[in-house]
């Protein structure tokens, strides 16, 4: 036991890899977002606006060292509290019922004087933690039924369906994607698959008959003007058809850097928040964006490895939430950008801005790195 303990001692403690791509991912992501608000430089109503790269730079600081407390800590002692956190991520998300701040026809933020936090994005490590813990603690070997996977599922759904009355359909998507990634790593039945599979087709028919009473009037918007954009160039259809325009522009090398005409001429919307990615693309080109989506599938990649080599249920599973939490959030994110999915507002890793977000991407990257670091 005393050799093993100095051999770990002695052994790399950092998984450098995904550090190295972690740190790549930032960085480019500050310097795109310098890019995206230098428009802005100098204007009387929108002077702010350039400078919430320096807030990026705060929050990405405070991020770091929650990340290296996640990650010193041994994750296993998170599993103990994963009921309690996921307690109170129910009652964060409750709260803002109560306290909740409205920003743009949606409630999702809970303003404390000057700090504004979102607790829809914590939730999202919390519910992982929570699968991870059932997944761990369930003793059968067997392959599960829909019966066996209700209680995990059922973390996951619970929250969505809070998040998507506040309204927040982009966030519930990521809830529920993640959860059904985490619960698909254990063995399913296959006539249980094809049950879900059954169910999940019915669902979007039913969702889709029944859209205008389970949407607000934006996103119904939004849904219709990706069904059929050009009905609303102008209006809901715009964000999305100026960020296909912006990366178009890029073409193979860029147009280099802050050198974009649709960011610089203020015709590209949301360029900090939803379409980051639209303004590095016409800013570096499909060279730039290649390399950008190369770092961002190895972290997916290398999440998956991490989890293959966890010294236990718990580790692995807490590893593919977290792989699965990055992938789908850049799958919705560039998505939207290219045109491939509707408008939902889904933020880019590392990339967006916006502190709750960049906080707990760092970390969930922080477990990450634990679960490598101990197995």
């Amino acid at each position: 036991m005393r050799n093993k303990e100095l051999s770990f001692r002695s052994g790399p403690l950092v998984d450098m890899p995904l550090l190295v791509a972690i740190v790549a991912i930032a960085t480019c992501g500050l310097v795109n977002l310098y890019s995206a608000t230098s428009p802005y430089i100098g204007s009387g109503t929108h002077g702010r606006i350039a400078d919430i790269y320096v807030s990026q730079i705060y929050w990405i600081v405070v991020g770091v060292l929650l990340g290296v407390i996640t990650t010193v800590i041994d994750y296993r002692a998170f599993e103990r509290w994963a009921t309690v956190l996921y307690l109170g991520g129910i009652f964060s998300l409750g709260l803002v019922w109560v306290l909740g701040t409205d920003i743009r026809g949606a409630s999702r933020w809970i303003q404390l004087g000057s700090f504004t936090f979102q607790p829809s994005e914590f939730m999202k490590i919390v519910i992982v933690l929570m699968i991870a813990r059932y997944i761990h603690n369930d003793p059968q070997t067997e392959p599960r039924t829909l019966i066996d996977l209700a209680p995990p599922v059922a973390f996951g759904l619970v929250p969505a369906a809070a998040v998507m009355a506040q309204p927040d359909l982009g966030t519930a998507m990521i809830f529920v994607m993640t959860t059904l990634s985490v619960v698909g790593m254990t063995k399913i039945r296959g006539r249980s698959m094809l049950n879900v599979a059954v169910a999940a087709v019915i669902g979007m028919v039913l969702f889709w008959n029944y859209r205008g009473s389970l949407l607000h009037g934006y996103q119904l918007r939004r849904l219709e003007s990706f069904v059929n954009p050009d009905a609303d160039k102008t209006g809901a259809a715009w964000h999305a058809l100026q960020a296909q325009t912006a990366i178009g522009n890029g073409g193979l090398t860029g147009e280099g850097f802050m050198q974009g005409t649709q960011n610089q001429f203020g015709r590209l919307p949301d360029q900090y928040s939803d379409f980051p990615f639209a303004v590095y693309a016409e800013d570096w080109g499909l060279l730039g964006s290649l390399v950008l989506l190369a770092l961002y599938g190895f972290v997916c990649i290398w999440a998956v490895h991490i989890a293959s080599q966890a010294r236990d249920r718990f580790g692995a599973a807490l590893a593919i939430g977290v792989g699965a939490i990055f992938f789908w959030h850049t799958l919705f994110n560039l998505g939207m950008a290219i045109g491939l999915f509707p408008v939902v507002g889904i933020t880019l890793p590392l990339f967006s801005y916006g502190g709750s977000s960049v906080v707990t991407t760092l970390i969930s990257l922080g477990f990450l790195m634990n679960v490598s670091m101990r197995r």
